[in-house]
């Protein structure tokens, strides 16, 4: 199957150029890479052409095309006519060597599906399991890892999520993909991580990445994944590995990220639940308060203190916001 790589990037000449050359020794490389640069300045151009990548197409845009839904979407206008496939990776990961070849193959195992998302194999130390009812691990499919103390909190206030491991619970604030462990297998979900995924190239006759996500794009790729799901099915293949090292630069101050938690949560969540009930409502806002004010205990227990009170701060905001200003969804 043909396939298309699409890498956004923003103010990350040295990220980006390593993912490069993870992607240059791949045992299966990509029939086009599109490089869409949102960047100030021209570090990310020399970089480019100081270094030969096959198949590779570079577009730097203007402030018009700049935020990471308008540059996916730019991406996608240009991709082949042949390609079957499109990826998508952000440009602070590197892959492993066989990254694209399992990926791919995915949609020969499930030809029914319309999106397959690749694995993290770097944030969160999973084991076998080897323990039982014990409350600091979490448990799936016979691996356990250690349960962040923001899910313990949630236990004891009745506000567990009520749905797998990448799939939205009634009233939002799910575990992501990331607590699917790394067994090997693949699992149908309902949400992917944008910066590790693929999608049949058809879907984007129909769908497009909502430009309601301005900028830094939090949680724009749950809101597409959602209205995706709603026409088939998304996968995870945990095979398919590869590490995510949170580049610093190119990410908003910790005002607005808090801010964006808030308001682009409450805005996911609608998407899938247009509709909710007065329960889940409670919920929603209990859930955040909960982990607003766990965010803001941080600025006592944590290095960062000042990253920590401020993004409880735009947490706050947000929240304050949603009584006198609700995001419009887009349709």
């Amino acid at each position: 199957m043909k396939f298309s790589l699409i890498i956004c990037t923003y103010m990350r000449p040295k990220p980006l150029l390593q993912l490069l050359e993870s992607v240059k020794s791949q045992t299966l490389y990509p029939n086009q890479i599109i490089i869409v640069d949102g960047s100030i300045g021209n570090e990310t151009t020399r970089v480019i052409e100081n270094n030969v990548f096959e198949n590779l197409e570079y577009y730097k845009v203007d402030e018009l095309n700049r935020g990471l839904t308008k540059q996916r979407n730019f991406g996608v206008n240009t991709v082949n006519k042949t390609s079957e496939i499109i990826c998508f990776l952000d440009d602070d990961v590197e892959l492993k060597k066989n990254y694209f070849e399992v990926l791919i193959s995915t949609y020969k195992i499930h030809p029914e599906a319309l999106a397959v998302g690749g694995y993290i194999t770097n944030e969160i130390c999973w084991e076998t399991q080897s323990t039982r009812n014990n409350t600091s691990y979490f448990y799936f499919d016979g691996w356990q890892r250690l349960d962040p103390l923001r899910f313990k909190m949630r236990k004891r206030f009745g506000l567990l999520p009520d749905a797998k491991p990448g799939w939205m619970p009634t009233f939002s604030h799910g575990r992501s993909v990331s607590f699917l462990p790394p067994s090997g297998k693949v699992y149908q979900v309902e949400q992917i991580m944008g910066g590790v995924s693929s999608y049949k190239k058809k879907v984007f006759n129909t769908l497009s990445f909502s430009t309601y996500f301005e900028g830094y794009g939090l949680y724009e790729d749950a809101d597409f994944s959602i209205r995706l799901a709603k026409q088939g099915k998304l996968f995870i293949n945990t095979a398919a590995q590869l590490a995510h090292y949170h580049e610093a630069s190119g990410r908003p101050n910790q005002f607005k990220y808090g801010k964006m938690v808030i308001r682009n949560g409450w805005y996911v969540w609608r998407v899938k639940y247009p509709n909710p009930s007065f329960k889940a409502c409670f919920k929603f806002y209990a859930t955040s308060i909960l982990l607003m004010t766990i965010r803001a205990t941080n600025s006592i227990t944590s290095k960062e203190k000042r990253k920590a009170i401020t993004e409880a701060f735009g947490r706050f905001a947000g929240l304050i916001s949603l009584i006198f200003k609700k995001p419009r969804i887009q349709t």
